[in-house]
């Protein structure tokens, strides 16, 4: 993934993207120990992907760059609260 894209994401998406890399990277390593991988370059770039979600949330932690506000869906958080105002009105 661009760095770009991954500052298009919330902190919450990174962590989730992270501990899923940290769970591959593991289980490449393993499997490194035992045999040969299919696709060794895998591990370079699973590394790589780690250090770039690690730059990000630290820019986001310092204040450097910002990253993008918690999304909210259509029938989210939001719509529960509209819907909340409209009943006490009744």
């Amino acid at each position: 993934m661009k760095i770009q894209a991954l500052r298009e994401l919330t902190a919450e998406e990174l962590r989730q993207r992270l501990s899923e890399l940290n769970d591959e990277f593991f289980n490449l390593n393993m499997r490194r120990s035992l045999k040969s991988l299919d696709n060794p370059l895998r591990l370079r770039q699973v590394r790589r992907e780690i250090a770039r979600i690690k730059t990000v949330l630290n820019e986001d932690s310092q204040g450097i760059r910002k990253l993008a506000e918690q999304r909210t869906s259509i029938l989210g958080d939001a719509g529960s609260s509209k819907r909340a105002d409209r009943e006490a009105e009744k």
